[in-house]
């Protein structure tokens, strides 16, 4: 008869019986975070607050304008021009300008790669407080 494994399948790869993560485990997930730059689970575009904060915020709406999301994230116009480029230059959020009327307008929205890019960087948080509240 074979061992079935009795470990549910979302604990991370490594978890002991009980459901604990050994600390060697802990300190690679760490380590990840801080030194792992090529990371499929780790992006650090998206691990600045703003930069998180913009790619949810249009995970959660199918587009929003400049002046939305200035409003929604409470940041300045500065602040959001540079973190949306660098999400732009990242291929995680398409930007499109235009005039409405006389008045140039901004509006963003979140593509496939983004969409994948933040799911992956959750995924890897979660792995990771799991992994620390079960120790």
């Amino acid at each position: 008869m074979a061992k079935q494994n009795s470990l549910p399948n979302n604990l991370p790869r490594g978890a002991q019986a009980d459901g604990t993560v050994p600390k060697k485990k802990i300190f690679k997930l760490v380590r990840g975070l801080a030194n792992d730059q090529t990371s499929s689970q780790f992006d650090r575009i998206i691990h600045d607050r703003i930069r998180l904060a913009i790619l949810s915020s249009l995970a959660v709406n199918e587009k929003l304008t400049f002046k939305e999301m200035k409003q929604l994230l409470d940041v300045t116009d500065g602040n959001l021009s540079v973190h949306a480029r660098k999400l732009e230059e990242a291929g995680y959020i398409n930007v499109s300008k235009f005039f409405e009327g006389r008045m140039p307008k901004t509006e963003y929205q979140l593509t496939k790669a983004g969409q994948k890019a933040l799911d992956a960087y959750l995924n890897h948080m979660e792995a990771l407080i799991h992994a620390m509240r079960d120790q």
